[in-house]
């Protein structure tokens, strides 16, 4: 019995890719290489079952670390939502992996660049899945990227990159963690400030809590706006926040009486706001949720997309429409890793790293939405993994330091100390114990900062192996 429970989710993964395996081949029926495109199918099926197994993690991680959301509901709304996001959504990636890291016009033979796709799709799954098993949250984006530039140059050489892509990806490895640590930072000085260290804390958060809720839902509906694309339009920043201010304040009045009504009868104390920003935070989960089916899907059937084309003998250069068949691999391989291997990194993110409960989760949340918004605006490309990670280790390393050095806290405490009148001795040895203690786990830190900074090397070396060994076997 305990054998057949580790054999379980291999076994239903296994189960999954068999069911890819009949559905391409369907899928695709008459038209030319249909072997290659079927392998192409699977790699990208293991490849969105690794996304889902390590990438969406950070999605419902704080929810579930917060105890708003039961694992197993958590995994339900972010299966759902993926799906729904890829398949409503996943065609906005107009500039696919393979488009915007490689010149494909470069690559002379298509079947050197379909088994360097095929390569990329194989190299960057093996990575996320070994990341996954030593409980690294890493960011899938550039592990795919690792492969296409490990793949491009074992067909075409280094002139087939794009290494201005490249620059901006390396810039985001720090940017991406810091400004999210940052945004999270920024939003839990101010509920600190305003909400939780005031004489009347439920009247703060009747005043406070809805601006919140509306910047919220502001924040996630220009981002949403941002990588969905709408027939041929072409949304800019602009275009997205003129759509998100209207939904933010349209949130902020709805939920005014909502927190008044939700607030009534509450004691005057912490325990009582985090009931306060539950049902935000799940609504915070499941639009990331949603935006993660949107943007990441790409990373699995983007270079699939790729493979179809040059395998159909249609142009290399420019953006494929993904169909929907494809979408519909990626995002319900997503869901598949998810359900079935998800909840170690999970709890990792949201359990293991540090102490969260419902303010500091949202401060997660919302700082995610935020931070894409901010970057997008400077031409940054980032990573919704090193955000959220970021944001969580901001969020603790900021409450250590807030225990030892805000004038706030240390006054709040002293009068409830005053109230309470506890032994001088006892109090002395809590403040000497406060000051020594650790929020935040270190050597979760090393490992995750360790493993991003190897993600693009390594699978771009796993890729370019593959590609050259794939090249003497079929080509």
């Amino acid at each position: 019995m305990h054998l057949g429970r580790r054999l379980a989710a291999p076994g239903a993964a296994f189960l999954f890719l068999i069911a890819v395996t009949i559905f391409s081949a369907v899928a695709v029926v008459g038209h030319a290489a249909v072997v290659v495109v079927i392998a192409a199918a699977v790699l990208a099926a293991y490849m969105a079952m690794n996304i889902g197994a390590n990438d969406v993690a950070n999605n419902i991680g704080a929810a579930v670390g917060a105890r708003v959301l039961s694992l197993g509901l958590g995994l339900a709304i972010a299966a759902v939502c993926e799906v729904a996001g890829a398949l409503l959504a996943g065609t906005a990636v107009a500039d696919t992996i393979a488009n915007g890291i490689l010149y494909a016009d470069k690559v002379a033979n298509p079947a050197y660049y379909i088994w360097a796709m095929m390569a990329a799709l194989l190299g960057a799954a093996i990575w996320i899945n070994v990341a996954t098993w030593i409980g690294a949250p890493i960011s899938t984006t550039h592990a795919i990227v690792g492969g296409v530039l490990g793949g491009g140059i074992a067909a075409a050489g280094v002139s087939a990159v794009n290494w201005t892509v490249l620059s901006g990806i390396a810039a985001s490895w720090l940017l991406s963690p810091l400004l999210g640590a940052a945004i999270a930072i920024a939003v839990l000085a101010f509920i600190k400030t305003f909400i939780i260290y005031t004489p009347d804390k439920i009247a703060a958060a009747r005043r406070w809590v809805p601006v919140l809720i509306g910047v919220m839902f502001g924040a996630f509906s220009t981002y949403i706006v941002l990588i969905v694309s709408f027939a041929d339009l072409d949304l800019r920043l602009v275009d997205a926040v003129l759509v998100g201010i209207p939904v933010g304040l349209a949130a902020w009045l709805v939920s005014i009486p909502l927190v008044r009504r939700k607030a009534a009868g509450l004691d005057n104390r912490n325990q009582s706001l985090k009931t306060l920003f539950q049902v935000p935070l799940v609504f915070s989960a499941a639009l990331l949720s949603f935006a993660h089916g949107a943007n990441d899907v790409a990373n699995a059937v983007g270079p699939l997309a790729a493979v179809v084309s040059a395998s159909q003998d249609q142009p290399l250069v420019g953006a494929s429409p993904i169909p929907v068949w494809e979408l519909l691999i990626g995002g319900l391989g997503i869901s598949c890793g998810l359900l079935l291997f998800g909840p170690k990194l999970i709890n990792l993110v949201g359990k293991e790293i540090t102490r969260l409960n419902p303010v500091r989760a949202y401060c997660v949340a919302l700082s995610a939405g935020v931070t894409v918004i901010l970057a997008s605006s400077l031409g940054i490309p980032v990573s919704s993994t090193h955000i959220a990670v970021g944001s969580v280790f901001g969020v603790g390393l900021y409450r250590e330091w807030y225990m030892t050095h805000s004038r706030r806290r240390q006054a709040f405490m002293a009068m409830k100390a005053r109230e309470r009148q506890p032994a001088r001795r006892k109090k002395d040895v809590n403040t000497a114990e406060i000051r020594r203690r650790h929020l935040v786990r270190r050597s979760h830190l090393l490992t995750i900062i360790g493993a991003w900074t190897i993600t693009v090397p390594l699978s771009a070396a796993l890729a370019g192996g593959l590609a050259l060994l794939m090249f003497r076997l079929f080509i």
